[in-house]
């Protein structure tokens, strides 16, 4: 029952090129950068990502992308990465955009066994009707275009088909975690991790904190262990290492200057 793993080299050390990878996270907030930096050392290549977007250009999956090693993302969000822009238009990478909570149910169902649902998301645009580029040619042009997708109607309303995400593995962080891989986030880092954990058929979980089995109530746990197969213990400083997607710093009123 023990899942914990040496190393995160270790953790990841069978994941190999053209492996396709759910990865938790909400903009750099509970990314699992300890994994994906052990994946880039390992030099894994072709690999197909699934996440809410793709990092920055230097943290998070931003360093595999920008290294060329992922060939295919399928997203929800892609603004803070101009690496990623410049790679789809340019046919380097292929991508498939997915509306925010399409994408989280796409992988629950995946990890629930369910192969696919109807939702109103995305019915009368490109999603449901096909035609947005999947991939460039080197010249800009569309090389490949999505295709239409299944509607149905029930009760007087059009739905659109949507099928579920499994992958090969999972990469994902949480703030807490034992032995036996129940897991507890943090806040945001909730919204993706839990379930690109589920959508994983390996899934390995980095944990800011590692307890024994029994610390954690039952009702705290976010994640049972059923879903996970390896958990990697942090350090202090890689537990601590959290980056900032945007800084804003409010501006301080302005003070009233008084007469007399």
């Amino acid at each position: 029952m023990d899942k914990t793993s040496p190393s995160a080299a270790e953790a990841v050390a069978d994941i190999g090129d053209g492996a396709s990878l759910a990865v938790g996270g909400f903009g750099l907030c509970g990314i699992p950068s300890t994994l994906i930096a052990a994946l880039y050392d390992q030099g894994t290549g072709a690999l197909r990502v699934v996440s809410n977007n793709c990092g920055t250009d230097d943290h998070g999956l931003g360093i595999l992308l920008g290294a060329g090693r992922i060939a295919r993302v399928t997203g929800s969000y892609v603004g803070e990465n101009k690496e990623f822009a410049r790679q789809y238009l340019t046919g380097e990478l292929d991508v498939e955009l997915v509306p925010q909570g399409t994408l989280a149910e796409r992988l629950r169902a995946g990890g629930s066994g369910i192969p696919a649902f109807y939702t109103p998301a995305g019915v009368g645009t490109p999603l449901a009707d096909g035609g947005i580029p999947w991939s460039h040619h080197a010249d800009g042009s569309v090389a490949v275009a999505s295709p239409a997708k299944e509607i149905r109607t029930f009760d007087g309303r059009d739905y659109v088909l949507e099928e579920a995400i499994a992958c090969d593995y999972a990469l994902v962080r949480a703030a807490r975690g034992d032995r036996h891989g129940n897991l507890v986030f943090n806040r945001s880092a909730r919204n993706f991790n839990p379930l690109a954990a589920m959508a994983g058929r390996v899934t390995i979980a980095e944990v800011e904190e590692l307890v024994d089995p029994g610390v954690l109530g039952p009702d705290d746990i976010h994640l049972p262990g059923v879903f996970v197969q390896r958990v990697v213990a942090l350090s202090a400083d890689e537990a601590a290492s959290k980056q900032i997607e945007r800084r804003t710093v409010a501006v301080p009123p302005a003070r009233e200057t008084v007469t007399r």
